[in-house]
């Protein structure tokens, strides 16, 4: 009795501190996290406003109803959406393997920074792929890659829609970035604004 009751009380002071440990402040999506925070300062607050891992998930296979929701949540919460991006894949009649191999791929929609390596080599930027890690260079064309992995002969040519890398729906038709990158990290040109 005396376990199950210590055990409990210690599961709730350890949930009441994670719990204080990221408080949410007033804002709606904000997190005050004192572990930054200089001393005698309140903290720092971030507030999430999209949510953007890998490109052309929310953007292209996320219905937009849902983009609010999804831009408020976080990268492993594969459940609720690696099934509409599957059902997006098979709507254009492509192959249901496909939906799932892209779904495993895209899913947790998180990008993993590698600062070891020299952003210009493919394990800078990486993402899960079954039985390893897979990567990509900073300079890659991801736009074409995904939307030549959706749509065309790329990954199989059951119910392909366009030849790899080619218009009307393999290409954003973007051939190369407007500004070069940085050499430091992490290595993006500066926004255009």
């Amino acid at each position: 009795m005396w376990t199950k009751k210590s055990r409990t009380g210690i599961a709730a002071a350890a949930l009441a501190l994670a719990a204080a440990g990221c408080a949410n402040d007033e804002q709606a999506g904000s997190i005050v996290d004192p572990g930054l925070a200089q001393p005698g300062a309140q903290g720092v607050v971030y507030e999430q406003v999209e949510f953007l891992g890998n490109p052309l998930v929310s953007e292209v296979t996320i219905v937009k109803a849902m983009h609010d929701e999804y831009n408020a949540t976080q990268p492993y919460n594969t459940a609720t959406f690696a099934p509409q991006t599957g059902e997006f894949v098979t709507s254009f009649g492509r192959p249901a393997a496909l939906a799932s191999t892209l779904a495993s791929v895209l899913y947790p929609d998180m990008l993993v920074v590698d600062t070891s390596k020299d952003p210009a080599t493919v394990g800078w930027l990486s993402w899960a792929l079954a039985g390893g890690w897979g990567g990509r260079k900073l300079s890659d064309d991801v736009v074409d890659l995904g939307l030549t992995a959706i749509f065309s002969s790329f990954l199989t040519p059951d119910g392909a829609l366009c030849a790899p890398f080619e218009l009307p729906l393999c290409t954003d038709n973007v051939d190369a970035n407007d500004r070069a990158f940085s050499p430091t990290f992490p290595y993006l040109a500066a926004p255009t604004l």
